[in-house]
């Protein structure tokens, strides 16, 4: 068969094409949505150019193995269950009609020494429940002076017991609010307590129009454990919010993915967004998030922790 020649003119763009396909490795074909980065690849002779390289968005926004979150778990499982806002029982009936507890997330419960912990697909259910009740659980300003004992928000109710992330938490040894803000099981200074409230005032979470200052469902009470438990260890503000939209997305992987769409569309790449901007009210929001459903096609479904254990 006769070879093809290219002629002078073409040489050069043909390698720098070639060049920007060997440098990428390859273009990355697999199931889900996928965007289109700009890579600048160099060729042999040095001079340089422009290609695509198809990333998919889903490994982004939630990677199938996972992300360390910047806290150390150590035993705090076994102090919610010792001090009786987890009832060790009902928490592994729980999860026995859900299939049982890995070994990894059963230390998480029960066991000591955990290093930091490491959210998955396949545990962001138990970490939600298990930082639902440290939120729950911990002495805080935010459940004892916010609007949870706001009564324009209790009706005829309990002072803060009558919400999805108080009356909701039914596996207790008791009554849930037996325990609602009662353990120091970190203690806070007034300048990390400051700090909780500041970034709990800027992070919203789609199944309401709440931020986690008020937290009245699940997500947001475990959202303002995981906060009490970075302050205390020192994580910055920076870090704290970047953790957040991670946790966040592990949550409600159909909100994220489509606000990382979004902002492709704008050509913005979900690792260049600010953490802090998509948590809030006009992105994380109900209706912040509602607005950015309407102006993007909505990726496929995919299942997220719900409002309840």
């Amino acid at each position: 068969m006769e070879q093809t020649k290219l002629s002078p003119d073409r040489t050069l763009p043909v390698s720098i094409v070639v060049s920007s396909i060997i440098l990428a490795v390859t273009l990355i074909y697999v199931a889900g949505t996928k965007t289109f980065s700009p890579v600048v690849a160099e060729n042999a002779a040095g001079e340089k150019g422009i290609a695509t390289v198809a990333v998919n968005l889903e490994d982004e926004v939630l990677p199938k193995s996972g992300v360390t979150l910047p806290v150390q778990w150590g035993d705090f499982g076994r102090k919610l269950v010792e001090s009786g806002v987890i009832d060790q029982k009902k928490f592994l009936a729980l999860y026995e009609g859900r299939g049982g507890l890995s070994p990894e997330d059963e230390k998480l419960l029960l066991g000591t020494g955990n290093g930091n912990l490491r959210m998955t697909p396949e545990n962001a259910g138990v970490i939600l429940n298990l930082l639902w009740a440290f939120g729950l659980g911990q002495k805080s300003d935010v459940l004892d002076k916010g609007p949870m004992k706001d009564p324009r928000y209790n009706g005829a109710g309990p002072p803060a017991g009558g919400f999805a992330s108080t009356g909701g938490w039914t596996i207790a040894r008791g009554d849930a609010m037996e325990y609602y803000s009662k353990y120091q099981f970190v203690e806070l200074s007034a300048d990390e307590a400051a700090l909780v409230e500041r970034v709990a005032k800027n992070i919203y979470r789609p199944c309401c129009g709440n931020s986690t200052y008020f937290p009245d469902c699940n997500h947001g009470m475990a959202m303002l454990g995981l906060l009490e438990l970075m302050a205390s260890q020192g994580i910055s503000e920076g870090d704290m919010y970047a953790a957040a939209l991670q946790v966040n997305s592990y949550w409600f992987p159909d909100t994220y993915l489509t606000i990382a769409s979004y902002f492709q569309a704008k050509g913005i790449t979900w690792s260049a967004v600010d953490p802090k901007e998509a948590l809030g009210a006009d992105y994380s929001s109900g209706a912040g998030y509602q607005k950015i459903q309407s102006e993007v096609a909505a990726p496929p479904k995919r299942s997220g922790a719900g409002c309840g254990v």
